[in-house]
């Protein structure tokens, strides 16, 4: 991979994936995903987890689950009070569209 700028790491990885949300490592610094803070990513597959993009250097994007955060709101998250209520359509065993609404 090529850096964009000389000693500036512009790459992001997804570090580990626990029971209680997702640890992020971008820019030499590590970011946890709370799911209650982003229920959105709790019921994903893994593989979709990891597929996350860092556009503009600010930009996280996740093109499979068409999912969108900038940087600052893992930075600064009490500037985004609003929470999500959208409830996932399926499990981490990869079964799209086949669980039980509750």
């Amino acid at each position: 991979m090529k850096l964009s700028k000389a000693g500036k790491n512009t790459s992001i990885t997804v570090e580990n994936i626990t029971p209680w949300g997702i640890w992020l490592y971008l820019k030499d610094q590590e970011y946890f995903l709370d799911f209650d803070e982003f229920p959105y990513f709790k019921e994903q597959t893994i593989k979709d987890v990891q597929n996350v993009q860092l556009l503009h250097g600010y930009h996280l994007y996740w093109p499979t689950l068409d999912i969108d955060l900038e940087l600052d709101n893992l930075e600064n998250p009490e500037k985004y009070p609003l929470k999500s209520n959208i409830k996932p359509n399926y499990s981490l065993s990869g079964s799209r569209g086949s669980s039980v609404q509750k």
